[in-house]
């Protein structure tokens, strides 16, 4: 089995909080979040096409790198 990467300030364990963080919620808790993330000041939250994601991605790694 290969090493497992993380990105940047990430690791196992806090991958294992997420994980948790996640199985511990209950639906109406997941909505709840999900709401407010779309009222989220300053974000946008939207659809695009599954082959255009690596696109978006590099344009937001060379816009937070700059």
């Amino acid at each position: 089995m290969s090493k497992q990467e993380f990105p940047a300030g990430w690791d196992e364990a806090r991958v294992q909080r997420l994980i948790a963080h996640y199985e511990q919620m209950d639906d109406d808790a997941m909505v709840a979040e999900d709401e407010a993330a779309q009222q989220a000041e300053g974000h946008t939250l939207m659809v695009i096409p599954t082959e255009l994601v690596p696109a978006v991605r590099e344009l937001i790694a060379r816009k937070t790198s700059a």
